[in-house]
């Protein structure tokens, strides 16, 4: 017989290496395309702001996590303050962005994989990633946090060690140059690539089920994790333009525009030949699977939790009874992917990802501010500061995100508006007569 509970085993500092690995990939790529959009200044703002947005909600987040903490994350929080209605659309904004993004990672996954090993193809490459981390999430979240935990070790020293490398040759000119070419529109244009800095971090709330003493870990892990977050996206910011000027880390020699600044950049301090130039490029793969992999394993409770609350279908909810892991959910989430990846738009699934993440946030923040009316008794072990500053900040920039990639991608906010609405339409006719 199938078990229901999770196995509880994750310490503050595996939730610190779960949350931070989530998310470390954006510091190794795509986040630099934002630069074409708005230059140093334009994206510089943008990012000024998603910064203000993500401790704003991590702070209010945490509150929420901490007080009712379900492996559904925000999907329970919603469901609690707002009805089975928001609680459902709130679910699916859940999954899509958990379960788009990973396909996008594999592909760059397999495009690393490519440079060193040219005779396999980067869609092989990205399948066999998926087929093995499944395995890993599958026997259980302590060997995946744990793996997650070296892992993501490596990818931040990566991150240091390319700053130290990098801020020799840093010039405070290169900061300057061409700095605001396309003025506000280009602020508002670059906002999907800041968000790609921290898209994932609320995954974290994800794993409260399975946490030793749930709302003391989760508490320290969470802010643990978006501290190290904001250092580490301001000195691969800075650290990156100030070598050669953002058109450096944009545009390859062949004019095309690149995902990867970091390569790009260090090509400005050594040879590619170098131990440097391999090394950064062997760490930043290293990067790349640790959101990879922690990003499936919140997907993985995400869908759990809607299958156990019959918003899915019921063999998502069930646990593994051997290995106590939401194996079914995994396997269903690995299709998917599989699925979107063979698409080949890795772009667009990014960008569908952070509609996703956008719509989470907006109705996590109603929620919390629904519940402390709705609930005043419900015991809060961590209550965000200076509220309802905090969660009102953070809904605000997240309303105004949502509307501006939504003008600026209207056939992809169609796209995910579609997916969102047919959704629901087809949860309320299965669900009519209960």
């Amino acid at each position: 017989m199938a078990k229901s509970e999770l196995k509880r085993t994750l310490s503050p500092l595996m939730v610190w290496g779960l949350g931070v690995g989530y998310v470390i990939s954006g510091n190794y790529f795509g986040w630099n395309l934002g630069l074409e959009k708005g230059g140093t200044l334009g994206m510089g703002i943008a990012l000024f702001f998603i910064i203000i947005l993500y401790i704003t909600f991590t702070f209010s987040y945490t509150e929420l996590a901490c007080a009712i903490p379900k492996s559904g994350g925000a999907f329970d929080y919603a469901k609690r303050a707002l009805g089975n209605d928001i609680g459902f659309i709130t679910g699916m904004a859940q999954s899509i962005e958990f379960i788009f993004a990973p396909p996008a990672i594999a592909f760059a996954i397999g495009t690393y994989f490519n440079i060193f090993f040219p005779s396999l193809s980067v869609i092989f490459i990205a399948i066999v990633a998926y087929l093995i981390f499944f395995s890993i999430n599958v026997i259980g979240v302590q060997l995946a946090a744990s793996l997650e935990l070296v892992v993501t070790a490596l990818a931040v020293f990566g991150i240091l060690f390319f700053s130290v490398v990098s801020f020799q040759h840093f010039d405070v000119s290169h900061l300057r140059q061409n700095t605001f070419p396309f003025g506000w529109n280009g602020v508002f244009a670059a906002i999907p690539f800041a968000i790609w800095f921290f898209l994932g971090i609320e995954g974290v709330a994800n794993l409260a089920e399975e946490a030793i003493n749930p709302k003391r870990t989760i508490m320290l892990g969470f802010g643990s994790a978006i501290t190290t977050l904001v250092i580490l996206c301001l000195l691969t910011f800075s650290s990156s333009i100030g070598i050669a000027g953002w058109e450096a880390i944009v545009f390859k020699a062949d004019g095309t525009t690149s995902d990867s600044p970091l390569p790009l950049a260090m090509a400005h301090i050594v040879n590619e030949s170098q131990w440097q130039y391999k090394a950064l490029v062997m760490v930043g793969l290293l990067g790349l699977i640790a959101s990879f992999h922690g990003l499936m394993l919140a997907a993985g409770r995400s869908t759990m939790e809607f299958g156990k609350n019959k918003y899915g279908p019921a063999f998502l909810g069930k646990i593994h009874s051997r290995f106590q892991t939401p194996a079914n959910a995994l396997f269903a989430n690995m299709i998917f992917g599989i699925a979107a990846l063979l698409t080949g738009k890795t772009g667009e699934i990014i960008t569908i990802s952070v509609f996703g993440a956008l719509t989470l946030y907006i109705i996590s923040m109603v929620s919390l501010l629904k519940l402390r009316k709705k609930e005043p008794g419900l015991p809060r072990p961590f209550r965000v500061p200076l509220y309802p500053v905090f969660p009102i900040i953070a809904l605000v920039i997240a309303l105004v995100s949502l509307v501006a990639m939504s003008y600026y991608n209207n056939q992809l906010a169609l796209i995910y508006f579609l997916i969102l609405g047919g959704s629901f339409a087809l949860y309320k006719i299965i669900h009519r007569n209960l």
